[in-house]
């Protein structure tokens, strides 16, 4: 049977995701690493060679992403130093989460090349999705509508709080 009208949940932050008006050529982690204004672009720890940053299209409320400072589109191209701080953010994103979100479970992972899913595909980058029982509830199912209970604003500043104590 199919539904004579839909429900719409507006989720207008989307929207720039999907439009992409601007689409910059050049990379966005470079392009953010190298601007100031960290609450802006969502920076939310840096380190001397990676970054923690919140995700602007989140697969999940508090989803995180760590960025290596060079650009570098597999793992093997890491330097020792580099792939010690990455794995010692990972690491710092995992136990800033716990303590700011209460997870009860974490997906990390990276998506290595287009074909892989990756969606800035020549800047390796570690996803960090925290999870709970029952986020995944009939709504992305039935109707592909995920919801978040967090502002991305509001989440910046808890997690920013966390990551600089």
């Amino acid at each position: 049977m199919v539904p004579k009208e839909k429900d719409v949940l507006w989720a207008p932050w989307r929207k720039g995701y999907v439009i992409q008006p601007n689409k910059d050529k050049r990379c966005l982690f470079c392009r953010l690493i190298r601007e100031k204004d960290d609450r802006k672009n969502l920076i939310v720890f840096r380190g001397t060679k990676s970054f923690i940053i919140l995700n602007r299209f989140p697969y999940n409320n508090g989803h995180l992403m760590v960025v290596p400072n060079r650009h570098l589109k597999d793992i093997s191209l890491l330097k020792p130093e580099e792939a010690r701080e990455l794995f010692s953010l990972i690491k710092r994103a995992n136990e800033g989460l716990k303590k700011a979100l209460k997870p009860e479970g974490l997906n990390i992972g990276l998506n290595m090349g287009k074909a892989a899913g990756a969606g800035i595909a020549g800047h390796l980058h570690v996803h960090i999705v925290p999870r709970w029982i029952g986020d995944t509830n009939f709504m992305p199912a039935v109707s592909g509508i995920k919801s978040l209970p967090d502002s991305l604003d509001a989440l910046y500043d808890e997690l920013r709080h966390v990551f600089h104590r």
